[in-house]
């Protein structure tokens, strides 16, 4: 029997694993030699001496000057880390209307980095900064829409935010404007255009795009079928460690999908997503085990692997975690008592090896 689970999921990067962007780029300006002395001192490393000329700058209200001071105190560098009075240095560029300090200010907010967390306030500085034409803060503030933190979820606003940053070219807005498309949120559910703004961030070599363009012409969502190009893209993000795309393009050389059938790529790609605790992949390579696919036949391999799996589905695949459990139950009819000890033995001394997302 064939101990394998869920194989060719969707991996879309939800909008709440996404993650809220800041500024650490320094702000240069012609306001004089002193200034040019501390960014020359900063990118030597020279910390102390790059605070101490920027201070006076930034006390006389030079807006870069207390910019880059707000960044020394919220990355500790010259001075102890001090989020509140990276705060403050922040604020005061971004009273000034500078776009860089107003994003950074809203990111403090959003995070409760040196101030309570404050949504709403975190989507001020941001639109602040977004009406200058800043593209991180148009996407952070699309995020903030698409959740509903900081103002009322409104799908439709975060499309018209994402597209904003994505005709500028950010590969993180096309991906998630794809989702939009995709998922048929803020906008009709149209696979084409998912594919057209998938393919525009994966081109850019956003590994979440690529999974999703891969996802789409495996399955003829938006574009013909077509297991080579779906392979293709796998490949790119499985190179760049994301575990689900390991998986599926696992999947794809056990089944001869886009390539030539290959049980022991297959089993090489399920085992780098299950020791990064895919819990599919655990399923899978438990499975290629069981069976001698790519492998030895190794009931306390498959015993161990499948064991894994049931502890690593998370509540939301109950279904699926009952499916491993009655594989991990099929799989030790097969072994004696001492082959299930040394198999949950092994589960027990397992680690996991971090490498994508």
């Amino acid at each position: 029997m064939n101990v394998r689970e869920r194989k060719g999921t969707p991996r879309y990067l939800t909008f709440v694993l996404l993650t809220l962007l800041i500024s650490t780029s320094w702000g240069v300006t012609t306001f004089g030699g002193q200034n040019e002395d501390a960014v020359a001192a900063y990118n030597r490393g020279d910390y102390a001496t790059a605070f101490k000329l920027l201070k006076p700058l930034a006390e006389q209200g030079k807006v870069k000057a207390q910019y880059n001071l707000g960044i020394m105190y919220a990355n500790g560098q010259g001075v102890p880390q001090d989020y509140a009075e990276a705060v403050k240095w922040y604020r005061m560029a971004a009273e000034q209307g500078y776009a860089n300090s107003q994003f950074n200010l809203a990111y403090m907010y959003a995070n409760g980095q040196g101030v309570p967390k404050d949504y709403a306030e975190a989507v001020k500085w941001y639109r602040m900064a977004a009406e200058q034409g800043d593209v991180d803060a148009q996407f952070n503030l699309a995020y903030m829409y698409a959740n509903g933190q900081g103002v009322r979820k409104n799908y439709p606003e975060a499309v018209k935010r994402y597209r904003k940053a994505a005709e500028q070219g950010f590969s993180n807005a096309q991906n998630n404007l794809g989702i939009m498309y995709d998922e048929g949120k803020g906008v009709p559910k149209d696979y084409p255009e998912a594919v057209k703004w998938y393919r525009m961030a994966a081109e850019q070599g956003n590994v979440d795009a690529q999974f999703n363009l891969a996802y789409m012409y495996a399955n003829g969502r938006g574009a013909p079928k077509d297991y080579a190009e779906a392979v293709k893209w796998y490949r790119m993000a499985a190179e760049q460690g994301i575990a689900d795309a390991q998986n599926n393009l696992g999947y794809m050389y056990e089944n001869g999908r886009g390539v030539p059938k290959d049980y022991p790529e297959a089993v090489k790609w399920y085992r780098m997503a299950a020791e990064q605790g895919y819990a599919s992949a655990m399923s899978n390579l438990g499975g290629m085990y069981f069976a001698g696919k790519g492998v030895t036949q190794d009931y306390v391999m498959a015993h161990m692997w499948v064991n894994l799996a049931v502890s690593h589905h998370p509540p939301s695949e109950r279904e699926i975690r009952d499916r491993a459990v009655k594989n991990r139950d099929l799989v030790a009819s097969k072994m004696t008592p001492a082959q299930i000890t040394e198999a949950q033995r092994l589960a027990r001394e397992w680690k996991p090896e971090k490498e994508g997302k």
